[in-house]
């Protein structure tokens, strides 16, 4: 008869029960227990600072001072446009900043685009409307950007754009570097760590604090961008407590991870708020715990690059086929380097190896963004110590052409110690979650559907896939696959909140930690995009008022 179940036969195995979907709109107990204290919860960050002047609505508008086709751009698809678009990004800069308009049309471009100076933003007239073809790759272009650690392995598979953000003094030292065969460092201070002065001592305090104390704040000032640098101790006490401590932690062999202690110090950047005597209060809270035994300390860094832009344009680089996994040319999108309270709005790039990139950048927005073509090798990566950054509104399109033998797709990368970013209100139509070693920690991805197609990547020295506080709320799985999604089995201290029913298959990782990884699962199961309340974490907590 329709509609009645037709009993199971002696041999035909009975299928588990399916979770029962949560009612719409649930709370869960998590996201009271994090409302009563935000700052310190044991699975979830407080990530309701991150992005662009901590995360505010409304980016900054900078006055017009130049047309790109007063500078001898042309919008034919032939003329070598870089040339006129750097010289009129540079009169910007030596005005003090300012919109640098590109009119619709399409130009050619022979050379990569350098935003160098602060305030300064190249502005399109729309995704749809301005199209810079790039012909060339940064191998062509710099030459070949090879790995700190050996072997033919090829950095632009991590770093570089041909739209490249980052101060001019630093950008002309890497070039300089890669092209005498040196490796350039890539974070907040370069080559010579001990070369940066300190500013002062800082006494202990629990992290999430907003206020500090320190020993000496005759050179601090409201506004001024400092660094916050913790030193591990030769028992590795501080990339324990980045993974949330514990007997785990104790197991682990962190002294066969020469890579990942190669990231230490901790170097986090943030500007100060207020100072009051040795009181000093930052425009977020503490990541870490400050202890005495990891040196805390306030220091001088690579001058940064802050308030400049990228905004309403497609950046289509020369369709080549994908290079074999970690020989790539360079055919790379925008990246954001040692840079502060910079963004990219309403930005397609196409073809692309790498796509955006955020490398030693903090406070930065990524809005409004759009990974398209014939597939990447990292559409979205976040590394060397990127922190409090923010990716909201993302895409990243099925590939146009079939995958070539011996490539990669990873998909929204983070690693090296990056802490305290969000990926929010995704579409994500492959790639997965790619925790890529490194230990990364304090980091959230919510409201995101995704085809989860990739896999992560990651050198066997690098360390852990995860620290602790992950969290992963509100998510879509399109395929069913649990990898780097579900990670209540495999991150510490972390949360998995309204995930829908998956399955392990395809890459397969186990816990990089013995014991319990006090990890919470909540909501599982969760089919709805509307099943839990609050939908998006990052927003959610946008809206607390907490200072």
């Amino acid at each position: 008869m329709a509609g009645t179940p037709t009993a199971p036969t002696a041999t035909a195995p009975i299928a588990p029960p399916a979770p029962p979907a949560p009612l719409r709109g649930e709370v869960p107990a998590l996201w009271r227990e994090f409302d009563r204290a935000p700052f310190t919860h044991p699975q979830i960050p407080y990530v309701g600072r991150a992005g662009c002047h901590g995360g505010a609505a409304r980016l900054p508008r900078h006055p017009v001072v130049a047309d790109v086709t007063d500078h001898g751009a042309v919008a034919d698809g032939t003329t070598d446009c870089a040339p006129a678009i750097n010289r009129a990004l540079a009169a910007a800069g030596r005005a003090g900043g300012g919109t640098v308009l590109v009119p619709p049309g399409t130009y050619r471009i022979d050379g990569l685009i350098r935003v160098g100076h602060d305030n300064v933003v190249l502005r399109g007239a729309g995704s749809t409307r301005t199209k810079l073809y790039a012909t060339r790759n940064l191998t062509e272009l710099i030459g070949v950007y090879g790995s700190r650690y050996g072997g033919d392995k090829s950095s632009w598979s991590w770093a570089g754009g041909l739209i490249w953000l980052a101060p001019e003094a630093r950008w002309n030292s890497l070039v300089t570097a890669i092209q005498q065969g040196v490796w350039p460092f890539e974070g907040w201070t370069g080559n010579e760590r001990d070369e940066w002065r300190t500013l002062t001592t800082v006494h202990p305090a629990p992290r999430g604090s907003w206020t500090i104390t320190v020993a000496d704040p005759t050179r601090l000032r409201p506004g001024r961008l400092v660094l916050l640098r913790l030193a591990d101790d030769p028992d590795h006490t501080l990339l324990k407590h980045m993974a949330g401590g514990g007997p785990g932690t104790e197991a682990y062999p962190w002294d066969h991870h020469t890579k990942l202690a190669s990231y230490v110090p901790y170097e986090w950047p943030v500007r100060i708020a207020r100072v009051r005597g040795r009181k000093v209060t930052l425009e977020r809270p503490l990541p870490l715990d400050l202890r005495p035994e990891w040196d805390p300390r306030l220091t001088t860094h690579v001058r940064e690059l802050t308030g400049a832009g990228v905004e309403g344009l497609t950046l289509e680089a020369a369709e080549t086929p994908q290079s074999p996994h970690l020989l790539d040319l360079g055919h790379n999108g925008v990246v954001l380097q040692c840079a502060y309270d910079c963004w990219v709005d309403d930005v397609v790039v196409r073809h692309v190896d790498n796509g955006f990139g955020l490398v030693a950048a903090s406070a930065c927005t990524l809005r409004r963004t759009t990974v398209a073509g014939r597939g990447s090798h990292h559409p979205y990566f976040c590394r060397e110590g990127s922190h409090d950054n923010l990716v909201e509104d993302f895409t990243i399109e099925q590939r146009t052409t079939p995958a070539p033998a011996g490539t990669q797709l990873h998909g929204i990368n983070v690693e090296g110690l990056s802490s305290y970013n969000v990926w929010s209100r995704g579409d994500m139509r492959m790639g997965t979650f790619d925790s890529h070693k490194g230990l990364p920690f304090a980091n959230v991805r919510t409201d995101i559907t995704v085809n989860n197609n990739g896999r992560h990547g990651g050198d066997a020295i690098s360390g852990p896939l995860f620290g602790a506080r992950f969290t992963h709320w509100n998510i879509r799985v399109t395929n069913e696959r649990a990898g780097l999604i579900k990670i209540d089995g495999l991150a510490p201290y972390s949360a998995t909140v309204a995930v829908n029913t998956v399955r392990e298959f395809d890459q397969i990782d186990g816990p990089d930690f013995t014991g319990d990884l006090h990890t919470r699962l909540e909501l599982y199961g969760a089919t709805d995009a509307d099943a839990v309340r609050p939908r998006n974490l990052y927003e959610a907590q946008r809206a607390l008022r907490v200072r």
